[in-house]
């Protein structure tokens, strides 16, 4: 039977990248990057923390540092396609998503984007942004805005600038963190789905659960950044943060 309580972090891993092959073994101060995500994953309030790749040679990397490691399909489209086949497997009932890119993530986030699904009337899917600060983040299209009722619920995910006519100061303008928290039934309907026409036009997976009518609880957190690395000249910029913190 499956402990609706339970949550499992997965980080799909995967060798190919056009900007960075082979990023998961990248060396981040004498480890490899996915192992850094790896470690602080597991400092979260979570029962397990599972790598889930079609590549051989992560495998043998996570294995090596003391992971756990699941081998998967190497057709999926996306990393929630990947986590889907591993959550069939699991009896966890909250399945958690950390991308494998994002070497400093917070555990305390991962416990935050948990709580949702362990209360009384649990969401779909709980994710996390953060305020937005600056005119620059606001406009850029590559930061990723969400706007919620007055409950948190996700309204909407946009590339543009919503709300329209913000201005800093006013709060309101959220910028998201590809992190989500699924429960095991919510993600296994997901990866059924079709992408939706907004998904689509946004280019963001997430719409397609708000085109499906799943509720999508958005937990803000003043400060965290999730920064991750996309190309090789980003780890000196993480390992110098990691050199810095006091975590």
């Amino acid at each position: 039977m499956t402990d609706l309580m339970k949550a499992v972090v997965v980080i799909p891993a995967r060798y190919g990248s056009t900007r960075f092959p082979g990023k998961p073994l990248a060396d981040l101060d004498g480890k490899p990057l996915i192992e850094h995500v790896y470690r602080r994953a597991c400092l979260a309030d979570v029962e397990d923390v599972i790598v889930a790749t079609d590549d051989r040679r992560i495998e043998e990397a996570v294995l090596g540092f003391g992971g756990r490691c699941v081998m998967t399909g190497s057709s999926h489209r996306s990393g929630s396609d990947r986590l889907g086949e591993v959550a069939r497997g699991l009896d966890a009932g909250i399945i958690v998503n950390v991308q494998g890119d994002e070497p400093l993530i917070d555990p305390e986030v991962i416990d935050a984007v948990i709580a949702p699904l362990r209360g009384a009337a649990p969401p779909d899917i709980a994710t996390v942004a953060v305020p937005i600060n600056d005119n620059d983040h606001y406009g850029d299209r590559h930061v990723v805005k969400v706007v919620t009722d007055s409950e948190g619920t996700a309204l909407y995910f946009s590339r543009s600038p919503i709300p329209h006519g913000w201005k800093p100061g006013e709060g309101a303008a959220l910028r998201h963190v590809g992190i989500y928290a699924y429960t095991k039934e919510s993600l296994l309907r997901f990866v059924t789905l079709s992408p939706g026409k907004l998904e689509v036009l946004e280019d963001l997976e997430q719409l397609r659960a708000l085109e499906n009518g799943m509720r999508i609880a958005v937990v803000t957190r003043e400060g965290f950044t999730g920064i991750g690395v996309d190309r090789p000249e980003d780890l000196e910029r993480v390992l110098k943060i990691m050199l810095e913190e006091t975590f």
